[in-house]
């Protein structure tokens, strides 16, 4: 099946956030910018994350701008085994769905695994506007994240922002 999503991801750090976006071909719709779009799992093209996440992270985004205040947005994040979140919050609304693997989320400013819930494939979650909570994959994990912009990354603890450390590390 042709995928429908072929896009080459385009780095913007100057952005706030730093999400990458698509190239124009419809912005992931079809040919004629109907807006119809069909992303198999195994043909996401991945590209790097944005700045706001630690390393090692890949990002896709399927449709929508995920920086645009009020706009809708969905986007797939590809975590290796062992990948961590610290605890952060975002100021709009997170809906995640496991499409992969194990996602392991807490809630809370400190990053605390007891007490956290292994979210398996098929599994969704909603994590309202401000609410502090971490992630960490368990396996190769593949999350999609949908919502409405912007999609922003606020560190709880200052000193665990990658923006903010040398070469984002």
């Amino acid at each position: 099946m042709k995928n429908l999503a072929v896009g080459i991801l385009v780095f913007l750090p100057a952005l706030a956030g730093g999400i990458a976006l698509a190239d124009e071909q419809g912005k992931h719709g079809d040919a004629k910018g109907e807006g119809h779009v069909i992303v198999p799992l195994a043909e996401t093209k991945w590209g790097p994350a944005p700045p706001s996440l630690p390393p090692g992270a890949q990002l896709s985004i399927l449709e929508g701008d995920p920086r645009m205040k009020g706009a809708t947005y969905t986007i797939r994040a590809k975590l290796p085994d062992g990948y961590k979140v610290p605890p952060h919050w975002h100021p709009v609304d997170e809906n995640v769905t496991v499409l992969k693997g194990t996602l392991i989320l807490g809630r809370g400013e400190k990053f605390n695994l007891k007490g956290a819930m292994e979210l398996t494939v098929g599994t969704f979650s909603h994590m309202p506007k401000g609410m502090r909570h971490f992630a960490q994959a368990k396996g190769e994990t593949i999350i999609q994240v949908h919502g409405v912009g912007p999609f922003e990354v606020h560190y709880v603890n200052p000193e665990d922002d990658p923006r903010k450390k040398p070469n984002g590390k």
